[in-house]
């Protein structure tokens, strides 16, 4: 027996279409982006997590994993993992806390800050490039927007 609804897509379901469907419209401007900083990580010789890992100790200073973890977007098991790769290169130290044993103090090395710092001059090419193109009145309308759109309580 043949079914009498629609065979439209969506018709049922009530989806938005997905070029209006924010989870998706997050991941193309994201791949958009990457796309612009993947050449420059690959000369770096650094992956995307490493990178942020490595951008937010120079910017920041040392600091908890768990801390890290949050303000590089990424789970602290992964962290982990590249932690130890870093430390192992050479690019970061991981000692124990001074007042609290039981945490750790990760920090950056003169060798992690020398490859953020040779890598500065094209990051921050790549990014006014696209702040250029997209306009710098609504990169940082975009950015307030992001921020706020991150810190919703839902």
């Amino acid at each position: 027996m043949l079914s009498t609804k629609s065979n439209k897509p969506n018709a049922d379901r009530k989806l938005r279409a997905t070029s209006r469907a924010l989870p998706i419209a997050l991941l193309r401007a994201r791949e958009k982006t990457m796309a612009q900083i993947r050449p420059m990580l690959a000369q770096a010789g650094v992956t995307e997590q490493q990178w942020r890992v490595l951008r937010v100790l120079s910017v920041e200073g040392g600091m908890d994993p768990t801390d890290i973890a949050e303000r590089s977007c990424l789970l602290l098991p992964s962290l982990t993992r590249i932690l130890r790769f870093l430390e192992e290169d050479g690019k970061i130290t991981r000692t124990r806390h001074e007042t609290d044993g039981r945490r750790l103090l990760v920090e950056i090395t003169d060798e992690g800050r020398a490859l953020i710092d040779r890598n500065a001059p094209l990051s921050n090419e790549i990014y006014a490039t696209l702040e250029s193109r997209f306009g710098v009145e609504k990169m940082d309308q975009l950015l307030d927007l992001l921020d706020e759109l991150a810190n919703l309580e839902l």
